[in-house]
């Protein structure tokens, strides 16, 4: 079983050991050391809010349905490769699947997530 992991445990280390490596030389090498005291900017403006502030619960709402689009396509790329292969029933069950997914973004809709009033 150990003589199955060892080629991804030496990348791992190597990887880790790559990271460290550089993230120290670009340290020794810099010009500054990294300014604490400057307050991020957006255009040059000073921040009108805590970095840290809370989000709109209507957010978690938008991510959610950003989410379930997000996972149709991830079904439907493999799908296209297959549905030459299934024939008609991989048809199907995508349709049933897109349906599936409809009636969540109509209760979206129905619910009021869509608004933005």
């Amino acid at each position: 079983m150990v003589d199955a992991l060892t080629p991804a445990l030496v990348l791992l280390a190597f990887g880790v050991f790559l990271v460290a490596g550089l993230r120290t030389l670009a340290r020794a090498v810099s010009i500054a050391p990294p300014l604490t005291d400057v307050l991020p900017h957006a255009g040059g403006l000073p921040p009108l809010e805590h970095p840290v502030s809370r989000f709109h619960v209507r957010w978690y709402v938008v991510t959610m349905v950003f989410l379930a689009f997000d996972m149709e396509m991830i079904f439907m790329y493999p799908w296209t490769l297959v549905v030459a292969r299934v024939g008609p029933v991989a048809v199907v069950e995508m349709f049933g699947f897109l349906a599936l997914l409809m009636a969540g973004v109509l209760y979206a809709w129905r619910e009021g997530a869509l608004r933005w009033t």
